[in-house]
């Protein structure tokens, strides 16, 4: 892999991470942040999401929510346990796109919206294990 590519590679590593940390920490610092609205109003599998949105569960769903999506943007800016955050990723990002329903119609796209990406994103960072090009990763062989 050229620099051009190692650069492109990274830049495209920290700037999906800032997206992520800044939703997360975003969500973090607002005392009225919640996930209940975009629980609730799932469209698939509403039985599992309405469940993570009970009274009981929702605290930890909030939680699980805000600080993974921070983690997983500073593993990401720091290039550091990609291989493993760029998987949890994934996973969140199904869980956001499922709640849409299927195929979910959306004013700019048919089935691939912004969820399709950054799991097509993450993959592409876990494959090229992006971690050790110009990351912490690189530290831990």
């Amino acid at each position: 892999m050229n620099i051009f590519q190692k650069g492109t590679l990274v830049a495209l590593r920290i700037a999906l991470g800032w997206l992520y940390f800044w939703a997360g920490i975003t969500s973090v610092l607002n005392a009225n942040w919640s996930a209940a609205g975009y629980l609730n109003s799932a469209k698939l599998f509403p039985g599992l999401y309405h469940w993570l949105a009970s009274p009981t569960l929702l605290p930890i769903t909030n939680l699980v929510n805000q600080w993974g999506l921070t983690l997983l943007g500073a593993s990401l800016i720091l290039g550091l346990f990609v291989r493993w955050t760029t998987l949890a990723g994934v996973v969140i990002m199904a869980l956001y796109y499922l709640a849409l329903g299927f195929p979910h119609p959306n004013p700019h796209a048919f089935i691939v919206d912004e969820h399709i990406i950054y799991i097509a994103t993450l993959l592409t960072l876990n494959a090229l294990n992006a971690g050790r090009i110009w990351g912490l990763d690189s530290r831990f062989k």
